[in-house]
């Protein structure tokens, strides 16, 4: 009898992180990224959302000097490097606060709310931030 490949991929679950919260103000975007970087090593299909006041977190030349606080914008950029290239925005949230896409700090696909509103449906987990 010969060997059965079951794969290593058998584990691997669809997870979508959906950021709707402004980047600064409370934790739950600095928690989510943690978050989205600790799943990535474990190597799951991760796709990332930013929804509402979410898409600030994304926004180029933040200043948060005046705040008090550390900025962690930059760290979005890196998500490519632990293989999270799934960044979907919400294009009614960017028109609705003045942005475009050339205002994000990353390449992103933007999306109508239908659209993201599918990909949620297709993900074995969707987890709110």
């Amino acid at each position: 009898m010969g060997n059965i490949d079951v794969g290593e991929n058998i584990n691997i679950k669809k997870i979508m992180h959906v950021m709707r919260h402004a980047p600064h103000g409370t934790i739950y975007t600095y928690e989510g990224l943690e978050m989205i970087l600790i799943m990535a090593a474990y190597e799951q299909d991760l796709s990332v959302a930013f929804i509402g006041d979410g898409v600030y977190a994304l926004k180029k030349d933040q200043n948060t000097a005046a705040i008090g606080i550390k900025g962690f914008a930059k760290t979005f950029m890196a998500l490519d490097g632990y293989d999270v290239e799934k960044l979907y925005v919400d294009q009614l949230s960017l028109e609705e606060r003045g942005l475009t896409e050339d205002d994000l700090l990353v390449k992103v696909e933007v999306l109508g709310s239908g659209e993201i509103g599918k990909l949620m449906n297709e993900q074995d987990v969707v987890i709110h931030h």
